[in-house]
């Protein structure tokens, strides 16, 4: 692929919470973990994958987290938001292309409003799950984050966001019912960003799932296993929320090679 397609990972916020409920027997110590947003610059336009914590989180975090407040704790402070981290590597949030949520979760598409006039893709079973009254309240989702007007892209498996195979959507449902990662192919070979699909280096090399965070553990189970063989293929696998992993990947402006 040419190198004219730039990767750049950007951290937006951080929460802590306790291991265990990341994986199973893990810490009851709470592990603090980054909120990884990530830009992709094409020749054909730029797309974002996920959004990462919403400005409210910022001034009012505990009203919004409401009954999250007391499972985890938000640091996000300002200048730490989309919008500004797209600003230091000169890109104005406003004319992002396309918007990529992984799934729905609040520290996923916290900041899509933020990204206003990006194009969303969404796989559609995430977005139907997230318009169902019943699983808003069991799976934590906030329509307030991503019910924002965006003209939709709504999927079904594997997405060809440019067109080329060089920026792809790829199904890996299980932790919310239309979960999606992304397969970024960079000149140094593939790159997948797996989102809550795997929250840890462990969560893969182990197999070890989050005790309760799973909607679909089958599904879930699947999705490591798929990751696993593109690992075997060469590609690099960028864990969701792994503080350590996180330490070795290049911040923007700096790009992932």
């Amino acid at each position: 692929m040419s190198d004219e397609l730039q990767l750049y990972a950007m951290t937006c916020g951080w929460l802590s919470l306790p291991e265990v409920a990341l994986i199973e027997g893990g810490a009851s110590e709470d592990l603090r973990i980054p909120v990884p947003c990530y830009l992709i610059v094409h020749p054909r336009g730029t797309a974002l994958f996920d959004s990462g914590l919403g400005i409210v989180c910022q001034e009012q975090a505990d009203e919004y987290m409401g009954d999250f407040a007391s499972l985890m704790r938000v640091e996000f402070l300002p200048g730490e938001e989309i919008r500004t981290r797209l600003e230091r590597i000169d890109i104005d949030a406003a004319r992002v292309d396309y918007l990529i949520n992984s799934h729905l979760h609040f520290d996923h598409a916290g900041g899509n409003e933020q990204v206003s006039e990006a194009r969303l893709i969404v796989q559609k079973r995430e977005w139907e799950a997230a318009h169902e009254p019943d699983l808003i309240a069991a799976i934590g989702y906030k329509p307030v984050d991503y019910d924002l007007g965006h003209e939709l892209i709504t999927v079904e498996g594997e997405h060809d966001v440019f067109g080329d195979g060089s920026v792809t959507c790829i199904p890996s449902y299980g932790h919310t019912p239309g979960h999606q990662s992304l397969r970024v192919t960079l000149a140094g070979g593939d790159v997948i960003l797996t989102g809550d699909a795997c929250y840890l280096r462990a969560t893969l090399e182990e197999l070890r799932l989050p005790p309760g965070a799973a909607f679909d553990r089958d599904a879930m189970l699947e999705s490591l296993e798929r990751f696993r063989a593109l690992k075997a293929r060469g590609a690099r696998i960028f864990y969701g929320h792994d503080p350590e992993f996180w330490q070795g990947v290049p911040q923007a402006p700096a790009r992932i090679a």
